[in-house]
């Protein structure tokens, strides 16, 4: 299949070589995304052609002057955002860029700047820390850190950082307070040195800190956690769905990703907890982070929280040749029944014989999902989301908000929904790899959730913690009797 791609696109490009350009590789994405991206002409309409050929001679400019293959693809996905912010990749395949090295800072680490303390002045400072500080020894993988306060903040410094080409005493972390006064931001340094922003810093209970996506826990000194925090940190370090008994009349269920591979073990655990869910008056949904997967992952979720038909929206897919392609490629997957090839091959035929446009695979616009039981519990359903839910958590979203038991709690969610199934492609030399989409939602433009997200029935304030999530919702369903 991938072959096929290339050769398809060599006929093209042929100026391309195995060293091609930057520019060269941007004019293949510009030309494979306009010709094939489901949302293409979506954004196009939205903002208007004059801006989008403004765009274009921007990163032209910009690409003419790139050598480095790691530049180029942060470049190439940057002109990418113009469309949408989800649903897009571009990846470097670093395999077949004759040994180009990574991208790296022209820093000097020698001359990097330390905290001049012993390990005993360490051990001794550490003794007088009380709670509520981000002072103290954090772990994170390989990185064992120092924080200390300062004048105007708090810095880290490194400890120990085994196989990182970090040196002791180097400062690895710098925290300030906010603009508002109101909590830290700051920046933590790359395994390469770079930086990278923290918008917001956050103590999670006494022995965890969380610094934008990455989180260190306190080894010294350990202050006893509340339960909730317990709770929560439990929640939010496991990779796989759990359920937790919360407190008698409530349950949490904890869904870190949809992925296609997760259905299994959400399937299985509920299976193990049915009589549980269905004799406990509340249940907390947490999907915090999940990006997204397969919605067959969540099917078996529904009928927990269903009170009335739900009514999902279909999609309609754009039928090019390169985009059938990937269809044909399920042609060749074990896990396909031959009654599920039958009707892909049935489906091929149909979007070959309508190249260029917006095809419907399904025959209908709106899908009406109905249950033969509505259990009596739970009485009370809540869904925690926050920024980082997108794709099928979002339709999950959608479907779960139609039942008359469910509230949502949380922020707003990423809103990347409406342009989706992802198609991925290999430029002609074999550098770039571009992600788009193939189909578009007919719920566009009159309840487009791209760019927007899907907002919370209660909105959960800095003033709430991560980790007080769950409780809230308990009080708020208490509140309802």
């Amino acid at each position: 299949m991938k072959k096929f791609v290339l050769i398809a696109f060599f006929s093209t490009f042929n100026a391309f070589a195995q060293d091609c350009s930057c520019e060269e590789n941007f004019l293949w994405v510009k030309k494979t995304f306009e010709e094939n991206d489901a949302g293409f002409q979506v954004a196009l309409d939205r903002k208007g052609k004059a801006e989008y050929e403004k765009h274009n001679q921007i990163y032209l400019e910009k690409v003419r002057k790139i050598e480095d293959i790691n530049e180029c693809g942060r470049t190439l996905y940057d002109w990418l955002t113009f469309f949408r912010n989800g649903h897009i990749s571009i990846d470097i395949h670093q395999e077949n860029v004759n040994n180009t090295p990574i991208a790296t800072t022209n820093t000097d680490t020698k001359n990097w700047e330390t905290v001049s303390m012993t390990e005993k002045q360490i051990q001794k400072y550490m003794s007088g820390i009380k709670q509520n500080s981000f002072e103290g020894i954090w772990k994170m993988d390989s990185y064992t850190i120092g924080v200390i306060k300062k004048e105007d903040g708090y810095v880290g410094f490194i400890i120990d950082a085994p196989g990182t080409g970090w040196q002791k005493n180097q400062i690895k972390i710098r925290l300030h307070p906010n603009e508002n006064k109101t909590g830290y931001a700051g920046k933590l340094y790359l395994r390469n040195y770079s930086e990278y922003p923290l918008d917001k810093v956050s103590l999670i209970g006494n022995n965890y800190i969380k610094l934008g996506q990455f989180a260190f826990h306190r080894v010294n000194p350990v202050i006893a956690d509340t339960d909730a925090v317990k709770s929560y940190l439990e929640l939010m370090k496991t990779k796989e769905p759990i359920m937790q008994e919360y407190s008698k009349n409530t349950l949490v269920l904890r869904i870190p990703s949809f992925a296609w591979e997760e259905k299994g073990a959400i399937d299985s655990l509920l299976t193990v907890y049915h009589e549980k869910i269905i004799s406990t008056p509340n249940l907390v949904i947490d999907i915090r982070g999940n990006g997204g997967g397969a919605d067959r992952s969540y099917n078996k979720i529904i009928p927990y929280l269903y009170t009335n038909p739900i009514r999902t929206v279909g999609l309609e897919m754009l039928s090019t040749p390169l985009n059938n392609q990937r269809m044909e490629g399920f042609l060749t997957m074990s896990d396909v029944s031959d009654e599920e090839k039958k009707k892909i091959r049935e489906d091929l035929v149909f979007m070959n014989n309508n190249l260029g446009k917006f095809v419907n695979l399904l025959g209908q616009k709106v899908f009406i999902q109905t249950e033969d039981t509505i259990h009596n519990y739970p009485k009370n359903v809540a869904i925690l989301i926050d920024g980082n839910n997108g794709s099928t958590a979002e339709q999950f979203l959608l479907a779960a908000k139609q039942s008359s038991k469910t509230k949502l709690f949380g922020t707003t969610t990423m809103g990347v929904l409406d342009i989706s199934n992802m198609h991925f492609v290999k430029s002609p030399c074999g550098k770039i790899e571009l992600g788009y989409c193939l189909s578009k939602s007919y719920r566009i433009p009159e309840m487009a959730i791209d760019g927007k997200g899907i907002q919370p029935d209660y909105y959960l304030d800095d003033s709430i913690q991560d980790y007080q999530w769950v409780q809230f919702a308990e009080e708020t369903f208490q509140k309802k009797k």
